[in-house]
């Protein structure tokens, strides 16, 4: 018997390693490398992002999609793994040097990070995490990335230590990144052999894998072109606040992208009965409601006295930010279950594709019309607004299908006990002067009171108790 909440659990370990180190760190480099070097960092980092975007194709949903449908067969997986590995390793060379040509001869602002960032884009190339995910060995990717993760920690509090010291730091994180994606090719013989293919047999796998990076690409735009809007018409250091806040709004986010990974293996091997569709997709939302809705409600409540007392009296603006960004949290949630749990694993790639570009034209739109003017206050408006027409027409298209009527009665039941736990701390909050004492004091309260008002559904259900929790049966 295979728990997919077990296997949720380890990828949201995997997912909160990305966030966490970096979170364990902030509050060190917010007040070392000042709000205008980490936007200088931001910056650059979201350039080579596009190339790291295109270099995956859309292979991390392809590739784990392709691999899960044939998962009980090991000379398949190595025949299927070899093609799109092919097409990945093809299209990230061609990527790498394009990005070169244009930090060498065009892009000449930042060129010693620029060259730096090379080792993130060579670790996309190395990107075989969506082989794992499809042969559902989330185990795998966690005991690598905790040992990496907490040396690099280590070592950029050892030689991080002025606003100059910007380079080490991206060296540091460029080659964690690095590292962390070699090792998978050291246990890779154990579930697959990798061969030579021709490339004509690569790219036999190209129109599939472009289907689902156009809204890869999309998606890409709406959460990175933000930053490489702000510091391009705004400033590096509104860049840096936007940059610390969703730090924070990130956290969240790796439940979804924990939560999203395990299901489309596991949906894609699943019968395309809708009775059968609507009862795990409830489960998954209530699962993530469950989870969400505190986180923001929490948010809310503290992102004030967080953002000072974590980053520093420089980030004060961040915590209007990090409120302005919260509702984005809820549109990205219901969105991600309808995306990772019925349209990605039953290939109705169009409706995801649409709507990730209708989310990308109206980011790019009002971005150009709001940073301008709001500077990071402006890209909050937009993030909102791109997350809210995704879910939005992603709810429309699917409606016919899916029991959206059972799903806001579950977010409803959700929303109400996440109210009471926000107004309860919300008025203990006024009478607590001390800022550090009264943040402890919400957040203690805050988990308690949740934790009461859905015990049974944590105990029984999400700890497996009860017959409902998600589970795959042999």
């Amino acid at each position: 018997m295979k728990s997919v909440n077990k296997n949720f659990i380890y990828n949201s370990i995997y997912q909160l390693l990305l966030y966490i180190i970096p979170l364990i760190l902030t509050p060190y480099i917010s007040r070392t490398l000042g709000a205008e070097q980490i936007g200088v960092y931001a910056y650059t980092y979201s350039i080579v992002y596009y190339f790291m975007l295109a270099t995956m194709l859309g292979i991390n949903n392809y590739g784990s999609r392709s691999i899960a449908k044939n998962s009980t067969n090991k000379e398949k997986i190595s025949e299927i793994f070899s093609e799109i590995y092919g097409l990945q390793l093809r299209v990230g060379m061609l990527m790498l040097i394009i990005y070169n040509f244009i930090i060498l001869f065009i892009f000449k602002e930042y060129t010693t990070l620029s060259l730096i960032h090379n080792l993130f884009l060579i670790s996309s190339i190395l990107d075989i995490n969506w082989l794992y995910f499809g042969i559902e060995k989330f185990k795998v990717t966690i005991t690598r990335n905790v040992i990496i993760k907490i040396l690099s920690m280590i070592l950029i509090f050892v030689f991080v230590k002025n606003p100059d010291d910007l380079w080490i730091y991206t060296l540091i994180m460029a080659l964690s990144n690095f590292i962390s994606q070699v090792y998978l090719f050291v246990v890779l013989r154990k579930y697959a052999s990798l061969k030579f293919v021709r490339s004509k047999k690569a790219f036999s796998h190209l129109k599939n894998c472009l289907v689902l990076f156009i809204p890869v690409l999309a998606y890409g735009i709406y959460r990175v072109m933000d930053k490489t809007m702000i510091g391009a018409i705004s400033t590096t250091t509104e860049l840096g606040f936007y940059e610390n806040s969703e730090k924070i709004i990130n956290i969240p986010i790796s439940f979804l992208t924990a939560m999203g990974t395990v299901m489309i293996p596991y949906m894609s091997k699943k019968s395309k009965d809708i009775e059968e569709i609507n009862k795990k997709l409830n489960s998954s939302f209530e699962l993530c409601f469950c989870f969400m809705i505190p986180m923001i409600f929490g948010l809310i409540a503290i992102a004030d006295d967080f953002s000072v007392i974590y980053f520093g009296n420089e980030f004060e603006k961040c915590g209007i930010i990090i409120k302005c960004l919260v509702p984005s949290i809820l549109f990205a949630t219901i969105a991600n279950v309808v995306r990772t749990n019925y349209l990605i694993p039953f290939e109705k790639d169009r409706i995801y594709v649409i709507s990730t570009i209708i989310g990308a034209v109206i980011n790019l739109l009002l971005n150009l019309l709001f940073i301008r003017k709001f500077g990071a206050l402006g890209a909050c408006i937009s993030t909102v607004a791109a997350e809210f027409s995704v879910m939005l027409y992603q709810l429309i298209r699917v409606r016919n299908d899916i029991d959206i009527l059972k799903m806001f009665k579950i977010l409803c039941k959700y929303l109400f006990k996440g109210l009471i736990m926000f107004v309860i701390i919300f008025i203990i909050g006024k009478f607590i002067n001390n800022i550090y004492i009264k943040l402890i004091s919400q957040i203690l309260i805050a988990v308690t009171i949740y934790f009461l008002l859905c015990r049974k559904y944590i105990i029984y259900d999400f700890l497996g108790r009860n017959k409902n929790v998600l589970k795959v049966n042999k």
